[in-house]
């Protein structure tokens, strides 16, 4: 037997995944957390604010200063720099029948597109093949003239030789 005791190890163990609802009620609990933090912060900047205010006695210059600060602070650390966008994290909007729009032109791919001008280009042969303006119609139709006019000269010739023989068969008949 290994050092390690059984084989394996830990690989073995059954996977865990977290269930949708989970994640919904991890967001839900991280936004709420989220909101609660703000409210504080903007209950300290009011109150620290409006003691500026009254020690200058200038409304306007304390409130513009206190804005900027509330968007610095909010902002602080690595969130200022970089912006932070999970879409794992992102609530997953369904959407119903009715709001899809089916009367948007649909982006084809490329093997799409060639699928279907082959198809027109076939048809359009077609076309064009069963008017007899193609190079193969043309020929078919001379080689099926040549055969009409051989099927007809030994369909004659059949005739002449039943007439023949037939006329021999008389001749045979009255000679006896």
């Amino acid at each position: 037997m290994p050092k390690g005791g059984k084989k394996g190890g830990h690989k073995g163990r059954m996977r865990t995944y977290t269930s949708p609802e989970e994640i919904d009620a991890q967001m839900k609990a991280e936004k709420e957390r989220k909101k609660q933090e703000q409210e504080q912060e903007e209950l300290e900047e009011g109150g620290a604010a409006q003691n500026e205010t009254a020690e200058l006695k200038l409304p306007a210059s304390g409130s513009d200063d206190s804005d900027d600060e509330n968007s610095q602070r909010r902002r602080a650390g690595v969130e200022g720099l970089i912006e932070i966008e999970n879409p794992n994290r992102m609530a997953q909007k369904s959407k119903k029948v009715t709001q899809i729009e089916l009367d948007e032109p649909k982006q084809l791919s490329r093997r799409e597109r060639e699928e279907i001008e082959k198809q027109k280009a076939k048809e359009r042969y077609m076309k064009m093949h069963l008017a007899g303006k193609t190079d193969q119609a043309k020929a078919d139709l001379a080689r099926l003239a040549i055969i009409r006019k051989q099927r007809e000269d030994a369909a004659k010739k059949k005739e002449e030789e039943k007439k023949a023989a037939a006329s021999r068969g008389m001749n045979s008949l009255s000679l006896k």
